[in-house]
């Protein structure tokens, strides 16, 4: 499972990994700090290599 740390995001653009989730499971509301969806995320840690503040952990 992934988790994101919200105080590592500077939460003033829109969030490149969205982009990048073959799944679509990245969404963010304005600038704030991206949201993962549980169900859709298949855990391939392509957004964890894609943002380079480290905002997508592990779990």
């Amino acid at each position: 499972m992934l988790q994101v740390e919200a105080k590592r995001c500077p939460q003033n653009h829109r969030c490149p990994a969205m982009g990048i989730c073959p799944v679509d499971a990245i969404s963010q509301n304005g600038n704030a700090a991206p949201v993962i969806d549980e169900e859709k995320c298949i855990e391939c840690g392509k957004c964890m290599r894609a943002c380079p503040y480290g905002v997508f952990q592990a779990v």
